[in-house]
């Protein structure tokens, strides 16, 4: 069983490692959504693999730490790529504990995304 949690917040942030006419050489922001999926199997007893406010409740310091931020100041995103962001937040997920983590999904527009399933 998959399950997806969705999450959003607003970041700034700028590619230093594309070329200076590049527009994502510039400062910019995004309205960013993130989902994250974890997998496992279902507890028959229960009925649920797992209680989504345990995706919410691993997600939330990250949140915070991402939200009206400039992500090219925050420790391992100085290169702030949506591949890097993911990876940023898959190894936090997972370093936290989130049991059956499965893929982190960013959005930085409605029609770009990046699915990471960690390595």
């Amino acid at each position: 069983m998959d399950l997806v949690k969705e999450f959003s917040f607003e970041a700034a942030h700028r590619l230093p490692r594309v070329p200076e006419e590049h527009k994502c050489f510039r400062l910019h922001g995004h309205s960013f959504r993130c989902e994250v999926a974890v997998r496992g199997e279902v507890d028959p007893q229960s009925g649920w693999f797992i209680d989504y406010a345990v995706i919410t409740d691993a997600f939330e310091p990250l949140r915070q730490r991402l939200d009206h931020y400039y992500l090219n100041e925050i420790d391992g995103l100085e290169n702030a790529t949506s591949e890097n962001l993911a990876r940023w937040i898959w190894e936090r997920l997972q370093g936290g504990g989130l049991p059956g983590l499965h893929r982190v999904t960013i959005r930085e527009t409605c029609t770009a995304r990046c699915d990471y399933f960690g390595s």
